[in-house]
């Protein structure tokens, strides 16, 4: 483990990284469930970010893991109508939740343009919505849960959530979610969770997959401004991972490199 905490686990390509990451993901989830504990789980979107959900919808354990002890939540979203394939939490039923045997309920996602409400009550109505699970501790977290697991993925340009380089949201610390205007990536409506909520996450897990990824993993990995380079900022309480395929691994020091999480 490098000196400021993160982990660089490499994988020979995208399906061995989704495959690996997923199953300590599972591992994870029995875990916790065993331990009779209620678990909350950011998922992201993104190819790598499907890659692992349908991974682990093959995982044979799905079946006998009480999913109604887990919560799912979107660490971004974009602002659309809720049937289109833009949107993450479609990614994710399909990959995934669709499969497991969990309450409605405790997949959480963000409005749609259906709901009839526009952008900022979008942002506010799930900032309301992360509230009702806030632990009674806050000591290490805000009006938000703390997740056990908050996976991202991470852009070229080294953003992270709906949370990109050298603009405003990247600096909110006062609330838990932002409404994102004129995304430098399309859709231009998002819905985004802010740094603070992401850095009281117990672990974050980045999944990244491909050359033009290389320079943001070594930007971030080389501590750069996070408001220049979004993933730079993202840091877990217990542990910070980055999961990536050797295309992506290309500026990463030998020396931060671990042979396994």
């Amino acid at each position: 483990m490098s000196e400021n905490g993160k982990q660089v686990i490499i994988k020979s390509d995208n399906a061995s990284l989704a495959e690996y990451v997923a199953t300590r993901f599972m591992n994870r989830v029995v875990k916790r469930v065993a331990e009779g504990k209620r678990m909350h789980v950011c998922l992201t979107g993104g190819t790598m970010g499907g890659a692992v959900l349908r991974a682990a919808a093959q995982d044979p354990r799905v079946g006998d893991i009480d999913w109604s002890q887990v919560h799912f939540w979107f660490g971004d979203e974009r602002f659309v109508e809720r049937s289109s394939p833009d949107r993450n939490d479609t990614q994710a039923r399909e990959a995934l939740l669709d499969h497991l045997d969990i309450p409605a309920a405790n997949i959480h996602t963000v409005a749609s343009t259906d709901d009839g409400i526009d952008l900022d009550a979008a942002a506010i109505a799930y900032a309301d919505e992360l509230a009702q699970f806030a632990p009674g501790d806050r000591s290490e977290t805000g009006p938000w849960p703390s997740f056990d697991i908050c996976f991202l993925g991470v852009g070229p340009d080294a953003h992270i959530a709906s949370l990109f380089p050298d603009r405003p949201e990247i600096s909110v610390t006062d609330r838990a979610t932002v409404p994102v205007r004129e995304s430098p990536k399309p859709p231009s409506e998002r819905v985004s969770l802010t740094r603070p909520v992401i850095n009281s996450s117990k672990r974050v897990w980045m999944v990244i997959a491909g050359a033009d990824k290389a320079a943001a993993l070594g930007l971030a990995l080389a501590g750069a401004s996070y408001q220049s380079v979004p993933a730079a900022g993202a840091k877990g309480r217990r542990r910070t991972a980055f999961f990536v395929d050797e295309a992506a691994a290309d500026q990463v020091p030998p020396q931060l490199i671990d042979r396994e999480y």
